[in-house]
Order: C-alpha cells, then sequence, then structure tokens
C-alpha cells in the first residue's frame, strides 16, 4: 500500500559537534572530531526517516529566510522530501539546535525555537490533506490543543490516520495545554519521561493507559536502550530495543515513529510497527544525526531479522 504523509510542525537544523568530552573554559578552543548538520524536528527529522523507508513525504511548516533556512530546506529535499509546503517567514531564524556529542552518544543541546514559533494553521495550503493517507503532527503545542485537534479532527473525518509526537518535556500544565487534539489522535508518540511527567503515574504502562482515557487511540512510547512500550485498547506490550553500539542517540525518536508509522501502513499491528521502530531508531543512533548512514526499508528488515536471528 502507498504511503503518503504531511508531515507538519517542527522543523529544525542540528549542528552536531563529536567527540565533546567538556565545555573548554573561557575562550579556549578545542580540536573535535566531526561537525556536521542534519535536518531534524519532529515532523523534519520524521519526514527525512519516512521518506528512506518509502513513503511519499511533504513537509508543511516555518522556516526562517536565512541561511539556514536555506540549508535545512536544501538537505530536507536531498532526502526525497518535498518542501513546498514549508513557508518562509522574516520574522525570526530558522530553528536551530547545536549538539555536543558526549562518547557515549548522550548529548546535551543549545536550542533556539525561531519560525516553529510562528508558524499556524493558517500557513497550510487549503489543499494540505489532498491525496494524504497520513498526517503525521509532530509539536502539537506550538498551535495549541484546539488548533491541533482542529487538523487532526480534518484529516480524520476525510479518513486520513493521524499520529503526534510532542516536543515539549513531561508536564502536567503542558498535557492540559494539548488535551484539545488527543481525542484525534489515533497513535501518540511520546518518550518515557514525557509520560510519567504528563501524567504523574509511578509506572510507564499505568501512565501511557492514562493517556488512552484521555483520547489517544493508540501511545507508543519510547524509552531509550529498552526499547518501546505500547499500549492500546489490547492491553500493554514491551518491544525490546536492538543491542547497536550507540555513537549518537540525536533523532532515534523521531527514527522510532517514522519505522512505526511506515509498519503501521504496511497492515503490521501496533506492536509489530513498534519492533520496525526500534529497528529504524537503531541505525540512527549509529551515526551523527537523523539522516545517518544509508538505509532503506530493506536494510532494517534485513538488520532486524539478522539480530533477531542471532539472540
Amino acid at each position: 500500500m502507498s504511503m503518503v504523509v504531511a508531515a507538519v510542525g517542527v522543523h529544525v537544523l542540528d549542528t552536531h559537534v563529536l567527540g565533546i568530552d567538556s565545555i573548554p573554559e573561557g575562550s579556549e578552543g578545542q580540536l573535535v572530531e566531526t561537525i556536521r548538520m542534519s535536518p531534524a524536528g519532529t515532523a523534519g527529522g520524521t519526514a527525512v526517516v519516512l521518506s528512506r523507508l518509502g513513503a511519499s513525504v511533504r513537509s508543511y511548516g516555518a522556516v526562517g529566510t536565512d541561511p539556514v533556512g536555506d540549508t535545512l530546506l536544501a538537505l530536507l529535499a536531498r532526502e526525497g522530501v518535498d518542501v513546498a509546503g514549508l513557508v518562509r517567514k522574516d520574522s525570526a531564524q530558522t530553528s536551530a539546535s547545536v549538539l555536543p556529542v558526549r562518547p557515549d552518544g548522550d548529548r546535551p543541546a543549545w536550542h533556539c525555537i525561531g519560525t516553529n514559533g510562528a508558524f499556524t494553521l493558517d500557513d497550510l495550503p487549503s489543499d494540505v490533506l489532498s491525496g494524504v493517507t497520513h498526517l503525521h503532527l509532530g509539536g502539537p503545542e506550538f498551535l495549541g490543543g484546539d488548533a491541533a485537534g482542529e487538523l487532526l479532527a480534518r484529516a480524520r473525518a476525510a479518513g486520513i490516520t493521524t499520529s503526534v509526537d510532542i516536543l515539549a518535556p513531561g508536564d502536567p500544565d503542558m498535557l492540559a495545554w494539548i488535551a484539545a487534539a488527543l481525542p484525534h489522535t489515533d497513535h501518540l508518540l511520546p518518550n518515557d519521561e514525557q509520560v510519567l511527567g504528563f501524567t504523574g503515574a509511578t509506572t510507564l504502562a499505568e501512565g501511557a493507559q492514562a493517556l488512552l482515557a484521555a483520547g489517544a487511540g493508540c501511545v507508543a512510547v519510547t524509552q531509550g536502550a529498552r526499547g518501546a512500550l505500547v499500549a492500546s485498547a489490547d492491553g500493554v506490550t514491551e518491544v525490546p530495543a536492538y543491542p547497536i553500539e550507540v555513537v549518537d542517540t540525536t533523532g532515534c525518536g523521531d527514527a522510532f515513529s517514522a519505522g512505526y508509522l511506515r509498519g503501521l501502513a504496511l497492515g503490521r499491528t501496533p506492536v509489530e510497527a513498534a519492533a520496525l521502530g526500534c529497528a529504524t531508531a537503531a541505525q540512527v543512533a549509529q551515526g551523527l544525526g537523523t539522516d545517518a548512514g544509508s538505509y532503506d526499508l530493506a536494510a532494517v528488515e534485513a538488520f532486524a531479522e539478522a539480530a533477531t536471528t542471532t539472540t
């Protein structure tokens, strides 16, 4: 089945610095292994990986009129993402992050919200849902729950599958801010910290079930090296991660989302789709940035099969 995705919301240009042990004091310098840029964000990063997995992807959001925006658009287009729906605004710079990557793959971040904070539903073309099979909304908190819910409801009324990934840290007030979007969300894709923070639950399973009760159709939670947890009306299932040597964890959540959504489009159950999501995230974690390495759906599936055979 063909998959045509409208990836709406947060698009970011990430700059990764590999080989950081510490931040130099004062004005001192430090040699590093690698500095590279990559397209990212809960919409942009997922768009890139979905395109690699064989989906047709259109990006919608806002970027600046600056060179950072030029670079982000070029990198997305190079990955086969249709960028015609990304509006350019001169009111703010393009959203960007700088990520010093530690030897264990962890990374702190400096982030500028930029034009992501200026994006509204008015920036979307009237035909945004035309021919689309899937709407993925990354960063509903920037639109607000009411506006996000309006867009998602339009999509579902048109028979389009909807998914949501939240960028902000877990906080009960943030959940309240986007609550109106949840009843129109077929698949909610948070991380473990967000689930526990949003709900105040003591376990991830309880937190995921609370989000189901808030209206989400299915909740697929990433939990780092532990893999994922899927909660639906059928129950709660743990999905293990694949053992790999981690280089950089940037974009792993977006890659999981892409693999999960691609799996659903291929007719797989949410648990099976989560396994594909974990295998896709493993590709990204072994390189630098969301667009790390070179892979397609067949390569990810071969990796998963080989890893399963050897365990």
